[in-house]
């Protein structure tokens, strides 16, 4: 829901991004800083129960996010490496929001439960991102759904400013609750997805623990190579037997 909005925060980030590449910075620093700055504000003030002041330097730094892929594809530099770099990062920055509310609820907020679901929503959006990009390997799609990463993101952290500027704890509780469901559901769409091409490209679908075939051993229902050419009254014997 968010990318919608790209288009409109990229017109803000154009002037410091293109100072940036004035300046000869590589869009793979900006990655790495910005990570650092996302965990270091996660990992420093919440567990401490700080939550507006990590919040504001997380905010700082996570607009690096669209700053980098803006530089690269201005000066031309994308590749598969900063998409690799990129999608990793992210990956290391999401962990770090979230643990470090695992830790504030497991210190100064003071419940067990909370802890518990702050869990379970940083599990789950983790494994709503390896849904997308293992599906994407096996050459499916499996994006979209009711909780993706940019409203997590933004969704947590806003709340968990106003929870504590305005001492309503409850805000954030609710919104931990609602992400950990909605991102659970989402990984549900993705696999449901999945599961439909497959079926539509005709190939079954193996049930749960069942092995995978080994790509390296031939398939017993094809016949080899030798086989192959023995049925065939025209083929050509291979080059050893001429």
């Amino acid at each position: 829901m968010l990318n919608r909005f790209r288009q409109f925060w990229t017109k803000f980030i154009a002037p410091v991004a293109n100072l940036l590449l004035r300046l000869g910075v590589s869009p793979d620093v900006v990655t790495l800083v910005g990570t650092i700055g996302v965990s270091a504000g996660a990992l420093v003030f919440f567990p401490r129960g700080e939550l507006w002041i990590g919040v504001v330097v997380i905010t700082a730094f996570v607009f690096s996010d669209m700053i980098d892929g803006y530089m690269a594809r201005t000066a031309g530099t994308s590749s598969k490496w900063g998409s690799y770099l990129d999608s990793t990062l992210d990956r290391l920055g999401d962990g770090a929001v979230f643990g470090g509310l695992v830790l504030y609820y497991a210190g100064p907020g003071d419940s067990t439960l909370m802890a518990g679901v702050t869990l379970w929503a940083l599990v789950m959006g983790a494994t709503t991102s390896y849904a997308r990009a293992k599906a994407e390997s096996l050459g499916l799609t499996a994006s979209g759904g009711l909780a993706e990463r940019a409203d997590r993101l933004v969704a947590v952290l806003m709340t968990a400013f106003w929870s504590d500027v305005l001492d309503l704890p409850w805000l954030l509780e609710a919104v931990l609750w609602l992400l950990a469901a909605a991102s659970t559901i989402t990984v549900a769409q993705r696999s449901l997805s999945v599961r439909r091409q497959v079926r539509a490209d005709g190939q079954p679908v193996p049930p749960a623990g069942a092995p995978q075939p080994d790509a390296s051993q031939p398939d017993a229902s094809q016949p080899d190579a030798s086989q192959q050419g023995a049925a065939r009254p025209d083929a050509r014997p291979p080059a050893s037997e001429s």
